[in-house]
């Protein structure tokens, strides 16, 4: 059945398998010999190898060639030169990706149980600043990329307090490494969303500083790919091993946190022990979702808001997402997928 939907493409895929699956074809078992998967997926990389799980992508074949690349503004460069194939991001790259011409399609989502309780940022304020709840962001300074998580959240922050980008100074910015701490701690904005790892980063270098939560839901994670690579038959065939064996690190990951911590809070992030216990409780427990339909939902209405608020077409989100995936991460997570993820 599947030779029926196989076709040539061009050589230099990438270790591809040199043959070419519809977008509407099942995926394939059998992973071609001598297919590579170039991946940037640092988190997730530092758990297979503490857990030992990176042996199943190995059993069925898989030759994954790990970038330590993150983020958007990274990963969209890195697709755009035909160096990577797959990044962890967060729900705004996907969007970026289109409206600037890089074709994409999300192969993975997973979700924080609980989010509201464990957000992914806190707004972080610069020494010296009064801005204690939403309502004192008026006439701020705020650190703004516009194609990252980031800067969607300054947005929802905003509509949440009842305020304009005409109310507050968005300084363009973009969030890499701890390029934000350094913007608060040096007084060149007043305000800025911060991670985990760098609010306590942060709170370490500048005592004076401080955070507030946004009592925003900011927890969309996903794992995007190129369409080009899940056109390709091997690569899809190894983004399906990919996708079942990265549900099981992050379940690992949420039984195991000590490990975590020391794998990659501490070895890949450099954080001190006791910032690394203190991230792992304010991370929560990650879950995998039983289906992607609210996901799809809380993406379409973050591309509504960034369609009016920066200016781009309008956008029909289904178009970036491969749901061919969505039952492989649920089929792995098994019983332990989560159920009536709230929207």
């Amino acid at each position: 059945m599947l030779a029926a939907v196989l076709l040539p493409v061009l050589a230099g895929c990438g270790g591809g398998s040199g043959e070419s699956l519809k977008l509407s074809a099942p995926l394939p078992d059998t992973v071609p010999s001598g297919t590579q998967i170039r991946i940037g997926d640092p988190s997730v990389q530092a758990i297979l190898d503490a857990s030992g799980l990176g042996k199943q992508l190995t059993d069925a074949g898989v030759d994954v060639q790990w970038a330590n690349i993150t983020g958007g503004p990274q990963s969209i460069q890195a697709f755009r030169g035909d160096q990577l194939d797959c990044s962890s991001v967060a729900d705004i790259p996907s969007l970026f990706a289109a409206w600037t011409g890089t074709s994409t399609r999300i192969v993975f989502q997973s979700v924080t149980v609980d989010p509201l309780r464990h957000p992914t940022y806190e707004l972080g304020t610069a020494p010296g600043t009064t801005v204690r709840s939403l309502a004192d962001l008026r006439g701020k300074r705020i650190a703004y990329s516009a194609g990252q998580a980031q800067g969607a959240l300054v947005l929802r922050v905003l509509q949440k307090a009842g305020l304009s980008r005409k109310d507050v100074t968005l300084v363009d910015l973009t969030s890499t490494g701890d390029s934000y701490v350094t913007a608060l701690g040096s007084g060149a904005v007043d305000v800025a969303p911060l991670g985990a790892s760098n609010v306590r980063i942060y709170r370490a270098k500048y005592p004076r500083g401080g955070a507030v939560p946004t009592g925003i839901r900011d927890d969309a994670a996903t794992l995007y790919c190129l369409t080009s690579a899940v056109r390709d038959a091997g690569k899809a065939a190894a983004l399906k091993v990919y996708v079942a064996v990265r549900a099981r690190a992050l379940l690992w990951k949420n039984t195991h946190p000590d490990q975590y911590a020391k794998a990659y809070l501490e070895g890949t992030q450099g954080l001190s022990a006791a910032d690394a216990r203190a991230v792992i409780a304010d991370d929560g427990t990650t879950g995998i979702p039983a289906n992607w339909d609210n996901a799809v939902t809380r993406l379409q209405r973050t591309a509504d808001l960034l369609a009016r608020e920066q200016h781009h077409p309008k956008l029909d989100v289904s178009t970036l997402v491969d749901r061919r995936y969505e039952k492989v991460e649920a089929a792995a997570a098994g019983s332990r997928a989560v159920t009536g993820d709230a929207s």
